[in-house]
């Protein structure tokens, strides 16, 4: 019994019986900007929009690589967006300066 190397992809016998590989399948070429979904875990950041934001980053999966920029772009800006509304938001109100004392 041995295991697969990491990245060695073996050639005796092998088959993708439910057909979803991520990876070129027998015969076809290697195309380093065919699309290749990373799978990277997202975790909910429990703010609605900022986790909108993050699930869209699972589009550039499915795009070739000249593709990725405007996603990146688009999500940067929406995050970037989220943080400068934070910086808007009316908090409570400043308290009050004492008044200077006159020196007459």
């Amino acid at each position: 019994m041995s295991e697969p190397m990491p990245g060695v992809e073996s050639t005796a016998g092998d088959s993708d019986s439910d057909g979803d590989s991520d990876g070129p399948r027998s015969g076809e070429a290697y195309d380093p900007a065919a699309p290749a979904p990373l799978h990277v875990p997202r975790e909910p950041t429990g703010d609605a929009g900022v986790d909108a934001r993050l699930q869209r980053l699972a589009d550039a999966d499915h795009l070739t690589t000249d593709g990725h920029l405007e996603v990146y772009e688009d999500v940067h800006r929406g995050l970037r967006d989220a943080l400068t509304a934070l910086d808007a938001r009316p908090g409570p109100p400043a308290p009050p300066t004492p008044y200077p004392e006159s020196r007459s």
